[in-house]
C-alpha cells in the first residue's frame, strides 16, 4: 500500500500551528507532483502548499477553517484510485500511513511545503525534473501563451511568479500565434488573468459587539507571541529632534516619480547604519551578531487585525526609486496576505512611523531578534532659535530609538541619531544618488 500523509508545514521559524484557508483539491481529485493542493495561513501570510507526491487526494483530515499543529497530518494521498478507500479507513481508525516519511522539516518559504520530505531549494525553478511555478503564473502563462521553460523565476528560490510571465509577455519575446478565424461572437469577459482560486480575499474585520469576546486572528496571535518574547530583553530609549525642511523639499520634488516618504526615511536610516553596524546587529547567546546586510523592516497595520513588518532588503544599496517601487509592492502584497516569509522576517532594523497619523511622539517595542527600532513622529512647524540669534519657523519631527541594552549603550544610540539628523538636515539630496 502506498499512502502518504500530507503534513502541516512550518512556513516560518515562529510558526507553531497553521490554519487551513482552503483546499484547492477535493477528495478523489488527481494530484500531480508539485501541484498546489491546499492554502495555509501562517503567522503573517497565506501560502500555497504543494505536494511532492503524485496520486489522488484520498482523505482530508483538517477541513478549511480549522487549525493544526506544525508537523501533524492534514490529509492522505493515495498513489492509486484503488487505495482511496484504504486511506479513508486508515484515517477513520486514526492510524499512520503505511509508508511514513521522516519528521517534517521547517520551511523558510511558501514554496512547496506540503510534505515533510522537502526538495532542496537551490535557486533554480526546476526541482527534481519539474517546473516550479505559482498556480497564478501557470494560469497566466496558458492564457498569454508563454513557455514557462524559457523563464528564470524571480520568486523565492527561483520560483516563477505571475510577474515573470507578464514581464516576458509585455516584452513581446514570445512568437505571435498564427492568425485564426475569429469564433462566433459570444459574451466574454476582458482577457485578463483571473485570480487564483486558492488566494482568498483578506478576512473582514469582525465588528466589536458590547459584551462579546472576539477571538484573536492568526496575525494578532503572532504579534502577541512576539511582544511577550521581548519582555525579558533589557532596553533603553533615546529621543532626538530632527529638522526636516530639506527632506520635505526633496520629497515634494520627487514625489511625482513615485517616491514615498517611507522609502526616504528607510534609505536615510540604512545609509546611517553603514557607519553604525552595532545598531544593525543583534544579541545571541554566543555574542553580538553583526549582519552582513542592512534590511529595514517597516511596521504596517493589517486591515483585518495584527501587524506585519515588510522588509526593504539592502536598503542602503538600492536606489530610492527602486526602493519606493519595492515598498509599494510589499504593502500591496502584505495587505493581500501574499508576502513570502523572507519578505517580512529578514529585517535587521525596524521603523515604526505613526507620524502619518499625526502622532507627535511615542515609544516602540523592540522586535525579537533585532537590536533597535526607531519610532518616528509627525513633522510639524516649530518656532526655533536660529544660529544668528533670531527666531524662525522650522519643520521638525521627534524620533525615539529603542535598543537592546545587552549590546548597545546610550552613547551608541545617541551617535547614530546625531548622524541620522545630520544626513536629513544637511544632505538629504544624497539619498537620491
Amino acid at each position: 500500500m502506498s499512502i502518504h500523509e500530507v503534513f502541516m508545514p512550518a512556513l516560518s521559524s515562529t510558526m507553531t500551528e497553521g490554519k487551513i484557508v482552503s483546499w484547492v483539491k477535493s477528495p478523489g481529485d488527481k494530484v500531480e507532483k508539485g501541484e498546489t493542493v491546499v492554502v495555509v495561513e501562517s503567522d503573517k501570510a497565506d501560502m500555497d502548499v504543494e505536494t511532492f507526491y503524485e496520486g489522488f487526494l484520498a482523505h482530508i483530515i483538517v477541513e478549511a477553517g480549522e487549525t493544526a499543529p506544525v508537523g501533524s497530518a492534514i490529509a492522505f494521498i493515495a498513489e492509486t484510485e484503488a487505495e482511496i478507500e484504504q486511506a479513508k479507513s486508515l484515517a477513520n481508525s486514526g492510524g499512520a500511513a503505511a509508508t511514513p516519511t521522516a519528521s517534517p522539516e521547517p520551511v523558510a518559504a511558501t514554496a512547496s511545503a506540503a510534505t515533510p520530505a522537502l526538495a532542496s531549494q537551490n535557486g533554480s525553478n526546476h526541482k527534481e525534473g519539474r517546473l516550479v511555478a505559482s498556480p497564478r503564473a501557470r494560469k497566466l502563462a496558458k492564457e498569454l501563451k508563454v513557455d514557462l521553460t524559457t523563464l528564470q523565476g524571480s520568486g523565492p528560490y527561483g520560483r516563477i511568479v505571475a510577474e515573470d510571465v507578464e514581464a516576458l509577455s509585455n516584452k513581446g519575446k514570445q512568437p505571435t500565434p498564427a492568425p485564426v478565424a475569429p469564433p462566433a461572437p459570444v459574451p466574454t469577459s476582458a482577457p485578463v488573468a483571473p485570480p487564483a482560486p486558492q488566494t482568498p480575499a483578506p478576512a473582514p474585520v469582525v465588528a466589536a459587539v458590547p459584551g462579546q469576546t472576539v477571538p484573536l486572528t492568526t496575525f494578532q496571535n503572532a504579534v502577541v507571541r512576539n511582544m511577550v518574547a521581548t519582555i525579558s530583553v533589557p532596553v533603553f530609549r533615546v529621543g532626538y529632534t530632527i529638522t526636516t525642511d530639506g527632506l520635505d523639499k526633496l520629497y515634494k520634488q520627487i514625489k511625482s516619480k513615485g517616491v514615498t516618504m517611507t522609502a526616504l526615511l528607510a534609505k536615510a536610516v540604512a545609509v546611517t547604519l553603514q557607519k553604525h553596524p552595532l545598531l544593525n546587529a543583534s544579541y545571541s547567546d554566543q555574542g553580538i551578531v553583526y549582519h552582513s546586510d542592512i534590511n529595514i523592516s517597516v511596521a504596517v497595520a493589517m486591515d483585518d487585525g495584527g501587524l506585519i513588518t515588510p522588509v526593504l532588503q539592502n536598503a542602503d544599496a538600492v536606489d530610492i526609486y527602486s526602493l519606493s517601487r519595492t515598498w509599494k509592492s510589499l504593502v500591496e502584497r502584505a495587505r493581500a496576505k501574499q508576502l513570502q516569509p523572507q519578505e517580512y522576517n529578514s529585517g535587521t532594523f525596524t521603523l515604526s512611523n505613526l507620524g502619518m497619523f499625526g502622532v507627535d511622539k511615542f515609544d516602540a517595542i523592540l522586535p525579537p531578534g533585532q537590536g533597535s527600532i526607531l519610532a518616528i513622529g509627525a513633522s510639524r512647524p516649530q518656532v526655533v532659535a536660529t544660529p544668528d540669534g533670531l527666531f524662525g519657523v522650522r519643520q521638525q519631527m521627534q524620533v525615539n530609538i529603542t535598543s537592546d541594552h545587552r549590546i548597545i549603550y546610550g552613547a551608541h544610540a545617541a551617535a547614530f541619531l546625531q548622524d541620522l539628523a545630520k544626513l536629513i538636515e544637511t544632505n538629504p539630496q544624497s539619498l537620491t544618488m
